[in-house]
C-alpha cells in the first residue's frame, strides 16, 4: 500500500462505532489471530438444574502476545503517524508486551515503562519481542509518568493502554469477532481493568446485546497494576 492508500485506510476510522470497528479490523486483521470460542451448559459450571443457561468463553489468551490488547497495539501502530523514535507505552505487562510484539512485526522501535510490581513472565515477553525495557516506580501511575516524559524528550508516539480513540477501535473488534462467532448471545460478561475492552465493545454492540463489566470484589480496578 502506498502511502495516500495508507492515509485514507487512517482518515476512514472516524469514531468508537460500529462503522470505525469494523474500519480498523479492516486495517489489522492481517496481524491477529482468530481467537476460538468455547460453549459450555450452565450444569458444566455448578448452575442448578434445570437452568437452562449457555456460555460462551472467548480464548483472547490464545491472541498474539498472550492478550486481546494485541487488537489495540496493531490499531495504534497502523491507524496513527508513527515517527521515527518510534512507539512508548507504560503497562504493567500485557499492554507493554502486546505494543512490543506489534512493533516487532512492523519493524518499528518501541520502548517500554512497566513498574517493579510487573510479573517476571511479561517482563520477559517484552524483552523477547525487542523492546527496550525500562522498570520504573511501583505503580502503572509511575511508569505512565515516565512514558509521557519519555514521549516528551523524543517525540516518540505514546500507545495508551486503554485511553486512547485507536486503543478501544482494536478492542472493540473483539465484540466484532465474537458476534460472528455467536450471534444469538444476549449478554456479554467483560472484565475491567483500565475500560478500554468494554469500551470498545460496548460501543459495537450498542445496544443489540447487554454489556456488563464484572471486576473482583475485593480488589476493583487499579488494584491490579498488571493487567495494563
Amino acid at each position: 500500500m502506498d502511502e495516500r492508500g495508507a492515509h485514507e485506510e487512517r482518515a476512514a476510522v472516524t469514531a468508537i462505532d460500529r462503522p470505525g470497528i469494523t474500519a480498523a479490523h479492516e486495517v489489522i486483521k492481517p496481524h491477529l489471530r482468530v481467537t476460538p470460542v468455547i460453549d459450555l451448559a450452565g450444569a458444566e459450571l455448578g448452575f442448578a438444574w434445570p437452568v437452562p443457561a449457555r456460555l460462551v468463553l472467548k480464548l483472547e489468551q490464545l491472541q498474539h502476545a498472550g492478550s486481546f490488547k494485541t487488537r489495540g497495539a496493531f490499531a495504534n501502530l497502523l491507524l496513527r503517524e508513527v515517527p521515527g523514535a518510534g512507539v512508548v507505552a507504560a503497562s504493567g505487562g500485557n499492554h507493554g508486551a502486546a505494543v512490543a510484539y506489534a512493533a516487532m512485526r512492523l519493524g518499528m522501535r518501541a520502548k517500554i515503562f512497566v513498574p517493579t510490581v510487573s510479573s517476571p513472565a511479561k517482563i520477559d515477553r517484552i524483552r523477547g519481542y525487542g523492546a527496550e525495557l525500562a522498570v520504573v516506580g511501583e505503580r502503572y501511575a509511575d511508569a505512565l509518568a515516565e512514558a509521557e516524559a519519555w514521549a516528551a524528550r523524543t517525540g516518540a508516539l505514546q500507545v495508551h493502554a486503554f485511553d486512547q480513540k485507536e486503543t478501544l477501535l482494536g478492542q472493540g473488534t473483539l465484540g466484532m469477532e465474537l458476534e460472528g462467532q455467536a450471534p444469538e448471545l444476549d449478554t456479554v460478561l467483560i472484565a475491567v481493568g483500565g475500560g478500554g475492552l468494554i469500551g470498545g465493545v460496548a460501543a459495537w454492540y450498542a445496544g443489540s446485546a447487554r454489556v456488563v463489566g464484572v471486576e473482583p470484589e475485593a480488589a476493583p480496578m487499579y488494584c491490579f497494576p498488571s493487567t495494563m
